[in-house]
């Protein structure tokens, strides 16, 4: 196996997936310098609290929300945004909504924990409220590497013609917990990169929505 300083660096989750980057990881259990420490909540439901495994961000996006809630929730999408999905499908059809699942994976490199593989995760909507919030879980399998549940929250507000998004993210599961913090350095550079890739796009689609080609 990989020793800790070279899986710390390779490791990213996205939304309890892991995948390959070069971005920098973090180790704290939540992030908040400068950050609203109010717990993220959908429809009064939030994480795991009792998880081991936990982090919070947010971003501030310069797009109109309906761009920002559209990417987001247009999974079968996620793959043309999101580098390290490699597919994404729904398993039902309409509008996300409480009770839709889907299906997406991601590769895995080697850790200390798990051999390369690639994950398999099935999320569940447990909670939405339009353009305001999502909540979701489910399990994240692969050959060599198990999440046994990963619970995820979004909310997005709109201030000032801007979108602030936040999440916050948990995880169970035995293998997972043999390093809370490998997981957790994993799971925040993860929620990182997919707040980052979601406001490079989203601000992009939202300047030819301002500014549309002339004819």
């Amino acid at each position: 196996m990989k020793n800790r300083v070279g899986a710390v660096t390779a490791i990213v989750v996205v939304g309890g997936l892991m995948g390959v980057t070069g971005a920098p990881a973090r180790a704290e259990a939540t992030r908040v310098g400068g950050f609203d420490r109010t717990v993220v909540r959908c429809a009064g439901k939030t994480v795991d609290t009792s998880a081991k495994i936990r982090y919070r961000t947010e971003t501030v996006i310069a797009a109109p929300l309906r761009t920002v809630w559209r990417l987001q929730t247009d999974v079968e999408r996620w793959p043309s945004w999101q580098k390290p999905v490699l597919s994404s499908k729904r398993l039902d059809r309409g509008p996300l909504r409480p009770g839709s699942s889907f299906r997406w994976t991601t590769p895995v490199p080697e850790t200390e924990v798990n051999p390369a593989t690639t994950l398999e995760v099935t999320s569940t909507v447990r909670q939405l409220r339009h353009q305001k919030c999502l909540r979701w879980d489910g399990p994240a399998i692969g050959a060599g590497l198990r999440i046994d549940k990963g619970v995820h929250v979004w909310t997005f507000t709109e201030v000032g013609g801007r979108v602030v998004v936040r999440t916050e993210e948990t995880w169970r599961g035995d293998q997972v917990e043999q390093d809370v913090g490998l997981s957790t350095t994993a799971l925040g550079a993860g929620l990182e990169t997919w707040l980052t890739e979601l406001k490079t796009v989203a601000e992009r689609e939202g300047k030819r929505t301002r500014h549309p080609a002339p004819m």
